[in-house]
């Protein structure tokens, strides 16, 4: 990993004063629940927050401008809920709104998923969140308070693409294009990219996520609330391992499940993470990186495997890396027959711009050995996915 960028290295420079406040996590998070208000009965999801910012600041390796991002995360949440729940008491016809056949792109990350949900978003009667939206969602608004929220995204993937240059070249964001659920999921791993934070890992894979999934069908009961009703299709690879509680909340859903032979998908993963967690974490262990995420990635794997087993086949559509990754043009229109969506005129003509790499970006390049791991490893670990892959493959 090369030294931080200087924007980087000033902007910890900067935060070092305020540091110190990580050693009273506490007194942090009650003046952030003081700004963004807490909405009654709302004492578990604000606990859970408190929790996760206390695991966090303890955090080895964190850098001061990660203390900020830490606390940003939790903020940021608190105030959506608070927002969410302001707005569905103030307009019950929120949580009347259907929320029907959503189509929802699932699977390891970085196979595909990112320009799976990219394709699938082409048609005007297709609705994807936008980044700026799941930042701060709400009602629809006025043109100026819109360009301000919209400015706001932009600012964000501003200061990724500044603080983390090589991170655009792996996974781009654009505040007005089609993001994942995980921006909108109370306890989406998201924090463990960021830092190295082992009692939250714990949490995380003993919780019942279905509390998590109402709050997001919120979260689009509200953007879709007064505006046009179009068929949501919606992205995290964190979704595998939830595959339950979201089936649950989302019960006539279709699942699109994005697959790659898994020791490519973990080396390109640990590289992102990497790259992003080197913005919060200094010295990051790249090794660390490699058994930590292994085992998150495989444990989501099973857990999706066995939720698999009980979905529905006409609700379950196998996406075969090579369907966008080597041939878009053949295989978007398979891929929208699998999820019964005409494929036409017009979306083929936007299909060069929705697959292509982002402008001024460099091929990503990785090195499975560089995070401790060897292929038979890899490969052990995903042994029984590996057969449904192979079989996805000769279909």
């Amino acid at each position: 990993m090369a030294s931080s960028p200087l924007a980087l290295t000033l902007a910890n420079a900067l935060l070092r004063p305020a540091f110190g406040s990580r050693r009273d996590p506490g007194r942090i998070f009650d003046r952030i629940v003081v700004e963004t208000g807490e909405a009654p009965g709302d004492r578990e999801f604000v606990d859970g927050f408190r929790a996760l910012l206390g695991w966090w600041a303890k955090a080895e390796n964190l850098t001061p401008v990660g203390w900020q991002s830490a606390q940003g995360h939790v903020r940021r949440h608190l105030a959506n809920r608070a927002r969410v729940r302001r707005l569905i008491a103030e307009h019950p016809g929120i949580e009347r709104e259907p929320v029907d056949r959503p189509v929802f792109v699932v699977g390891l990350p970085r196979t595909a998923t990112t320009v799976t949900h990219a394709v699938l978003s082409l048609p005007d009667a297709h609705r994807s969140p936008r980044l700026w939206e799941l930042l701060s969602p709400g009602l629809e608004l006025p043109p100026r308070q819109r360009r301000r929220a919209i400015a706001a995204g932009r600012r964000m993937v501003r200061g990724t693409d500044l603080f983390a240059p090589r991170f655009r070249d792996i996974h781009a964001m654009a505040a007005e294009g089609p993001e994942e659920c995980t921006f909108a999921l109370p306890h989406a791993l998201m924090p463990l990219s960021q830092a190295d934070i082992p009692e939250y890992r714990a949490w995380h894979g003993a919780r019942d996520f279905t509390a998590d999934y109402r709050y997001l069908k919120q979260v689009y009961q509200v953007l879709q609330y007064g505006r046009p009703r179009r068929r949501w299709v919606l992205k995290s690879p964190m979704h595998l391992e939830n595959l339950d509680a979201l089936l649950r909340v989302f019960p006539d859903a279709t699942l699109v499940w994005c697959h790659r032979d898994p020791v490519t998908v973990v080396a390109s993963f640990c590289s992102l993470i990497e790259h992003g967690m080197a913005v919060s974490t200094r010295p990051v262990d790249p090794v660390r990186i490699g058994r930590v995420w292994l085992d998150l990635l495989s444990r989501a794997m099973d857990r999706g495997l066995a939720a698999r087993a009980s979905i529905p086949a006409e609700q379950l559509v196998d996406a075969p890396y090579s369907w966008l990754g080597s041939d878009p043009a053949s295989g978007a229109p398979k891929l929208y027959a699998a999820v019964g969506a005409p494929w036409t005129e017009a979306d083929a003509a936007r299909l060069p711009a929705a697959v292509a790499r982002p402008e001024g970006t460099r091929r990503h390049s990785y090195d499975l050995s560089r995070y401790g791991l060897t292929r038979d490893e890899v490969e052990s670990a995903f042994a029984e996915y590996e057969v449904l892959r192979a079989g996805v493959d000769r279909a």
